[in-house]
């Protein structure tokens, strides 16, 4: 068996089969796409194992031609990331069972279950916050400090989360703290909408365009790639509005800094270090290969813990490259 990150993390099984995960450019005999964020999904036309509503929102996201498939040699289990995001077990002829979690969460939050490890005998996993620094406060304390936070303030604020994902749970935050209005973009309507299709939720967002006056008690909510773009910083001079950013990075003070924020929240689509390491355990893999983000430290604190841990590196060609 080999696996290797080129264009996407490839697997190729006992037979020659090359499953290719979450490529720019995918040419596997088998693709995958585990969800349907940018840096995940293909850029150009391709056939790939997802779930229907990763298909549906790559469609909402982008105008490229993608169509799904099955693969009786693919199991997809829900990852707990973000809305449709899918972890892959993968089954090799030769009974070997790998997993490829693409992003992932344990933690269950509002609309989404956390991610179940199932086992298996090769864990290939991501390690975003693969730093025994980073850990994250319990979920449901995050949820309420946000709540109260948005209920107390009086001001417009604008919060600051990606299109798919914290866009929507900070919508149903702002609902939930009763504020005057919630409004969004066209760009994160468009996911709620292919979300709304898919689950039993409502996000119920007015549209904001820059004809909207934003007052007191709104609540704008707006891609974070915008953060940093100057209109918005006259929005808010203008309108008087607080700025808030979500992201497990705010567990380090620099977070708020290179935003520009004016308050900060640890939410968090992805496991901490400790589940990370819980993860491992409970998949308990003769083999665990770490990939994007902080993939030495994972792999070297797997290492120490017993397992047989490499860390994925781009343009790797074989094993003995490793």
């Amino acid at each position: 068996m080999t696996v290797r990150y080129r264009d996407g993390i490839e697997i190729e099984l006992s037979d020659g089969t090359r499953v290719v995960c979450d490529a720019d450019h995918p040419d596997g005999d088998v693709n995958v796409v585990s969800h349907a964020h940018g840096d995940h999904w293909p850029e150009s036309a391709v056939t790939a194992v997802c779930s229907p509503l990763t298909a549906a929102l790559v469609r909402a996201r982008r105008d490229v031609p993608f169509r799904r498939a099955t693969d009786d040699r693919i199991d997809l289990r829900p990852a707990g990331h973000v809305a449709g995001s899918r972890a892959a077990l993968v089954a090799d002829p030769d009974g070997t069972r790998y997993l490829y979690t693409g992003d992932v969460c344990t933690r269950s939050r509002f609309y989404l279950d956390g991610f179940d490890p199932p086992s298996a005998d090769v864990l290939i996993v991501e390690a975003t916050y693969g730093e025994p620094s980073y850990g994250f406060p319990d979920h449901a304390s995050v949820a309420r400090d946000i709540r109260t936070w948005l209920a107390e303030t009086p001001e417009p604020v604008i919060l600051f989360g990606y299109a798919l994902g914290r866009a929507q749970k900070l919508q149903l935050l702002a609902r939930a703290a009763d504020r005057e209005r919630v409004l969004t973009t066209d760009a994160v309507r468009r996911v709620n909408e292919a979300i709304e299709a898919h689950r039993d939720v409502r996000f119920d967002a007015e549209p904001y365009d820059a004809e909207t006056e934003l007052r007191a008690g709104d609540a704008l909510v707006l891609p974070m790639t915008s953060g940093r773009i100057d209109w918005v910083d006259r929005l808010a001079d203008e309108a008087g509005a607080i700025k808030a950013g979500f992201s497990g990075w705010a567990v380090d003070d620099s977070f708020k800094f290179r935003g520009d924020y004016d308050v900060v929240f640890p939410l968090s689509d992805h496991c901490d270090f400790d589940e990370l390491r819980s993860l491992v355990d409970a998949v308990d893999p003769t083999q665990v290969y770490t990939h994007h983000g902080s993939v030495a430290s994972l792999a070297t604190q797997l290492t120490d813990a017993g397992y047989d841990a490499t860390a994925l590196r781009q343009n790797q060609t074989s094993l003995g490259d490793f």
